[in-house]
């Protein structure tokens, strides 16, 4: 495991996302209620970005297509959606019910770390 700087503190306001590319991830940074989440940017129902996702008071980022919720500390799944609607039910059988990814973040020497598995 390793820790990697990937952002300035000051970067990254309440409210704001960045997307970052760390070793072979896209990762979305997003501060929420105080606190610092990295998931990956990729449903894991259809690989959707997940940048444009509704983020809710309960500390859930919502797919922006086909309405999953994950929770950001955890990745775990809140609500599956099991198909996109304007796709159909045959085309959402394609992926299981799986958690987005997510990764530990820290904040130290004015800079946002997060910690990748090899790293």
């Amino acid at each position: 495991m390793g820790w990697i700087r990937v952002l300035d503190e000051g970067e990254l306001h309440t409210g704001e996302r960045h997307v970052v590319e760390v070793q072979e991830h896209k990762i979305l940074l997003l501060r929420h209620g105080g606190e610092i989440f990295a998931v990956l940017n990729a449903c894991p129902h259809m690989g959707v970005p997940m940048k444009r996702g509704k983020v809710t008071e309960g500390r859930e980022i919502v797919c922006p297509l086909h309405k999953s919720r994950f929770d950001l500390q955890t990745g775990e799944v809140q609500e599956w959606t099991p198909w996109p609607p304007m796709l159909g039910k045959v085309m959402g059988a394609v992926k299981e019910k799986r958690p987005l990814p997510t990764f530990p973040t820290k904040v130290e020497d004015g800079g946002i770390w997060i910690e990748i598995a090899g790293a």
